[in-house]
C-alpha cells in the first residue's frame, strides 16, 4: 500500500471520528432537550489542563518526530559511507594491472548489486540479512589482501585499500543495525493514547455549535495523524518499501541502477 494513500486514509479516518463524535453529541443534547451551555460557563481550570495536556503532547510528539529523523539521517550517512569506500577501492586500484582492476570491480559490482536486489527489499520488510553479503566483502578483501604490491605505487594504495574495506564493513554493521524500527512499542503506545486524550479534550469545550468550529476540531485531528503518519514513516530508517533509500550507490555503480 502507498504511503500517501496510508496518510490519506489515516487523515479521513481521524476527521471523519472527530465530526461524527461531534454531531452525534449535539444530535443526542437536543433530542434530549438539554441546554447548550455557553462557553464561558467552562471553568477556567478545564481549559488551561486543556492547554497543557496540548502542550505537553505537542512536545513529545516533536521529539519522536526529531528522533526518528535523526535516526533515519543516520541511516543513510551509513548507506553513503559504504557505498563511497567502495568507490573509493575501485579509483585506488587504477594502479595495479588491467586483471587485477577487473577483477576487484567485478567482486564490488556483484556486491553491490546484491545488496541493492537482494537485501534491501530484505530490510524493507523487516528481515534479517544473510551471510552472502558478508561473504561477498570477504571476497572483494581478499582479492586485495592475497595480492602483495609489485611496486611503490601499489605499495602507496595497498594498505589505503584494506582500510576502505573495513570502512565498507563497518558502515554495512552499522545498517544492518539500523535496519530496524527506532521507537519501542511503549513509545508508541504512549503516542496513540497520548493522541486520544488531546482530540478527547476538543469535547469537554463543548465544540459543535457552528460549522467553523467543526470544521477546527477536523482539521485540528487531521493534524494529529499527519503528524503520527510523520513518525510513523520516518521509524523505518530505509524506507517502508522500493528502494530508493539505496541511491547512493546507484549514483557510484552502473550495476545497481
Amino acid at each position: 500500500m502507498s504511503e500517501w494513500l496510508v496518510l490519506a486514509i489515516a487523515m479521513a479516518a481521524a476527521c471523519a471520528v472527530v465530526l461524527t463524535a461531534t454531531l452525534f453529541s449535539q444530535h443526542r443534547r437536543e433530542s434530549r432537550a438539554v441546554p447548550d451551555d455557553d462557553h464561558d460557563e467552562t471553568p477556567d481550570v478545564l481549559e488551561y489542563m486543556t492547554m497543557m495536556v496540548g502542550v505537553v503532547y505537542a512536545i513529545v510528539l516533536g521529539l519522536a518526530i526529531a528522533g526518528v529523523w535523526e535516526a533515519r539521517s543516520t541511516a543513510q550517512d551509513d548507506v553513503r559511507r559504504e557505498a563511497q569506500s567502495l568507490y573509493e577501492i575501485t579509483q585506488r586500484a587504477e594502479v595495479f594491472p588491467p586483471d587485477v582492476q577487473e577483477k576487484l570491480r567485478e567482486d564490488i559490482d556483484a556486491y553491490v548489486s546484491y545488496v541493492v536486489d537482494k537485501e534491501w527489499p530484505r530490510m524493507t520488510a523487516g528481515d534479517e540479512l544473510s551471510d552472502r553479503g558478508n561473504q561477498l566483502l570477504d571476497t572483494v578483501r581478499t582479492d586485495i589482501a592475497q595480492r602483495a604490491p609489485s611496486d611503490e605505487l601499489e605499495a602507496q594504495a595497498y594498505q589505503p585499500m584494506l582500510d576502505q574495506v573495513s570502512i565498507a564493513d563497518d558502515a554495512r554493521n552499522a545498517r544492518e543495525q539500523n535496519a530496524g524500527a527506532t521507537l519501542p512499542g511503549v513509545v508508541w503506545f504512549g503516542l496513540i493514547i497520548g493522541a486520544l486524550v488531546t482530540v478527547g479534550l476538543i469535547f469537554t469545550m463543548h465544540i459543535g455549535r457552528s460549522p467553523r468550529e467543526l470544521l477546527l476540531a477536523g482539521l485540528f485531528s487531521a493534524l494529529i495523524a499527519f503528524l503520527l503518519f510523520l513518525v510513523w514513516d520516518f521509524d523505518a530508517p530505509f524506507g517502508r518499501s522500493g528502494s530508493d533509500s539505496a541511491d547512493a550507490f546507484r549514483q557510484l555503480f552502473s550495476a545497481a541502477k
